[in-house]
């Protein structure tokens, strides 16, 4: 194997690695937030899982540095060692915070709008492609060539070779 393609496959492996590296999850759940309980630390991590972080707006408060979702987390993990269940937990934030506060919001009539917006979106987008397709000029059906376009394609396909451009890298050959 050469020095070039050894070098060459190093840097795919590299590439491999550093994407296999980004795709796997990173958790902001610091050493001293965790539950001594292993069932109930899965339970927490079930939970904030699907809380979003109020800061971040795009990420579960499990995956966010931020210093209100770390708050959350201990609050989480403190109602889940004091023996509350998930739905009462979760009905506490809900009531605190809104149905934002849910990674996956319920469908009910305060969401309604978050929920049908991409479906009227994209009906709306493509009642705007098809109005606009339909002022459209349509395309000419194309004309017959003339008798002299006739003859010079004639003579032009009766050549054995056609000559290159002048200054094309082919003209000296």
């Amino acid at each position: 194997m050469t020095e070039r393609r050894a070098r060459h496959l190093s840097f795919i492996l590299l590439f491999v690695m550093l994407a296999l590296a980004a795709l796997t999850p990173l958790h902001a759940v610091e050493p001293d937030e965790r539950l001594a309980d292993p069932a109930q630390e899965t339970r927490a991590r079930a939970l904030s899982s699907g809380l979003r972080c109020l800061v971040c707006q795009n990420q579960s408060i499990d995956d966010s540095n931020a210093p209100l979702a770390r708050d959350l987390r201990i609050l989480l993990r403190e109602r889940i060692a004091a023996g509350d269940d998930d739905a009462t937990i979760t009905r506490d934030l809900v009531s605190r915070y809104g149905d934002f506060i849910l990674l996956q919001p319920p469908f009910n009539p305060r969401t309604l709008v978050l929920w049908s917006a991409p479906f009227v979106l994209l009906a709306a987008g493509g009642w705007v492609l098809f109005r606009r397709s339909r002022r459209m000029p349509q395309l000419e059906k194309p004309q017959p060539l003339t008798e002299q376009e006739r003859e010079n394609l004639r003579r032009l396909l009766a050549t054995d070779r056609i000559d290159p451009p002048a200054g094309s890298p082919r003209q000296g050959s």
